[in-house]
């Protein structure tokens, strides 16, 4: 098996996740590491023998893989520019900063034969998977992604950093499109919106209520999907399924009887799951699990919210 070279540009908390999980590959080998910051870039390297550099174009010719860690607003110039130097590429999210650079990402993807994976982390978590084989028909969905405040992702809004998950989620779960969109948004600690909701009615008959907040007092990561045979409440961090399901009223009786039953998937590692898979794609040179077309239908619902959000 031929050994890929990987490199990680952004050097920051999620960057070295990702430098990590490429050391722990086995056939690959984390050749570089990049970062603005020169020292933060020599540190991360020296934990696997990489090469440190604070320009990304010092990738060019040097490596085939590549994760971009870097601040949302600048995915797009990184993303464009090491995918015609030939690289494949796992881009975290956001995709871009908007659609526009989304588009232009998507159309540079498919015209080259090269991998664009967007890092959607969700759909690598146990929980999710599991939920293909439970949703039918959901009706309602209310969904609760919290955080207390820390400046990481602040260079993007609250959609863009928090509610991108959920977004990819329901749209990768049900396959449907947004037909109405309502939101609103509140800048609180940061000059762009910190707090958000939107309420989005899909082509299938599905609303969705999605609440998001960097500046909570607690985290939280839920989901609550409503059918007409079940209520499926999913906790994506304790990676737990609860369903409760209604059963015929016992003769006699005038109520049906309420079923609950627990899934718990135990650990999991969806981060090492997503690196490995996209590596797979681009040794096999399949399409990866999240493609740049996922990516751009959720910018492009993003851009929705943030124009509902303007309006009076």
């Amino acid at each position: 098996m031929r050994e890929l070279r990987a490199a990680v540009v952004g050097a920051g908390r999620l960057g070295s996740l990702h430098a990590a999980k490429y050391a722990a590959l086995p056939g690959v080998k984390l050749t570089h590491v990049v970062d603005i910051d020169a020292t933060r870039a020599a540190q991360l390297g020296s934990q696997y023998g990489a090469a440190s550099a604070t320009d990304y174009r010092a990738l060019d010719h040097k490596v085939e893989v590549v994760t971009i860690a870097s601040p949302g607003v600048t995915h797009f110039e990184i993303a464009s520019h090491l995918l015609r130097a030939g690289c494949d590429v796992l881009l975290e999210k956001p995709m871009a900063a908007n659609v526009g650079d989304a588009r232009a990402l998507t159309a540079l993807a498919e015209s080259s034969d090269l991998i664009l994976q967007i890092g959607h982390l969700e759909r690598f978590n146990p929980v999710v998977n599991h939920l293909r084989s439970i949703l039918t028909a959901p009706r309602f969905v209310e969904c609760h992604r919290l955080a207390p405040f820390t400046e990481r992702g602040t260079d993007v809004d609250v959609v863009l950093d928090l509610m991108v998950h959920d977004l990819d989620v329901l749209m990768s779960l049900t396959g449907a499109d947004a037909t109405s969109v309502e939101a609103l948004g509140v800048a609180v600690l940061t000059d762009q919106i910190d707090v958000a909701n939107a309420r989005i009615r899909f082509s299938n008959g599905m609303i969705a209520n999605l609440n998001v907040s960097r500046v909570a007092p607690r985290r939280e990561r839920k989901i609550r999907f409503f059918q007409p045979d079940a209520y499926i409440s999913v906790d994506y961090e304790a990676r737990r399924i609860q369903i409760y399901r209604k059963s015929p009223a016992p003769a006699g009786t005038a109520f049906p009887i309420i079923s609950a039953e627990q899934i718990d998937l135990g650990e999991a590692d969806p981060l090492a799951d997503e690196v490995a898979s996209f590596v797979a794609s681009v040794r096999n040179r399949t399409v990866p699990a999240v493609t740049a077309r996922d990516g751009l239908r959720v910018i492009e619902l993003i851009e929705r919210i943030r124009i509902s959000m303007e309006q009076p």
